[in-house]
């Protein structure tokens, strides 16, 4: 969770993101008035969506990534102050100043090191009956881009992992969350071919892998990778998660 983000490019090419956060607001019924974190803003998409469904709540935007907040800060500047941000870890005992009734969370958990500290510590931030709706990825996602980074230079597979929904559960249940359930969706998504794909790629799949690579060795190396993707689709498989605060 600590890699900062090229928040300016994220923001042009995270309509599967949004897409997918979207599903997720749909899935909660509000009353208008929560209070509400955003646990993984990124540049503040599903943000404003999130906090257009307040109007008279609030929202705490948190990423990890500064350019990610700051990013997300430009776009729901005429929210006020019923939006706050934070740059925080996850990973991490959040600052907040008061337990909050929803958390909602898009592509991010996977980002995450320790499951069982990130819930926990979801859990130390919200009220009794507070509710987590969220998304992530889950087992088998971006199965192809795995196994083609498995054959490529020394192996790594990379700092994000995904989980199965039993473990999941088990996790969440461990950590004070009730009425838990988890489920894996596949999400295959096809993208433009040539540049808009590459860019995703360099972008979110792929970063952390060129941030260990020579600059000029990294355009390369996402052409390699999209040469033997072949098409220009990726395997996308979501967890989602909706508890209940204990």
């Amino acid at each position: 969770m600590s890699r900062d983000w090229d928040a300016r490019t994220y923001d042009a090419i995270a309509a599967p993101q949004e897409r997918w956060g979207r599903a997720v607001l749909d899935r909660v019924t509000l009353t208008g008035s929560e209070l509400a974190l955003d646990a993984g803003c990124g540049s503040g998409r599903v943000t404003e969506a999130l906090a257009e469904r307040l109007p008279d709540g609030r929202v705490v935007a948190v990423d990890a990534s500064p350019s990610m907040v700051e990013a997300a800060r430009r776009r729901l500047g005429r929210f006020g102050d019923r939006i706050t941000f934070l740059v925080a870890d996850l990973g991490q005992r959040l600052p907040l100043a008061e337990p909050v009734d929803l958390i909602v969370s898009t592509a991010t958990f996977h980002w995450v090191a320790d499951h069982d500290a990130l819930f926990a510590n979801l859990a130390d931030v919200t009220r009794p009956g507070g509710r987590l709706a969220a998304q992530f990825g889950g087992a088998g996602n971006v199965g192809r881009i795995l196994h083609v980074l498995a054959a490529m230079g020394d192996g790594w597979l990379g700092p994000a992992h995904f989980e199965t929904a039993e473990a999941t559960d088990r996790r969440l249940t461990a950590t004070g969350w009730t009425n838990v359930r988890c489920w894996l969706r596949p999400e295959p998504t096809r993208f433009e071919p040539g540049e808009p794909f590459e860019r995703f790629l360099t972008t979110v799949a792929l970063g952390p892998h060129l941030d260990r690579l020579p600059p000029d060795a990294r355009r390369p190396f996402v052409r390699e990778v999209v040469r033997r993707l072949g098409e220009p689709v990726l395997d996308f498989v979501r967890l989602n998660v909706d508890a209940v605060r204990g």
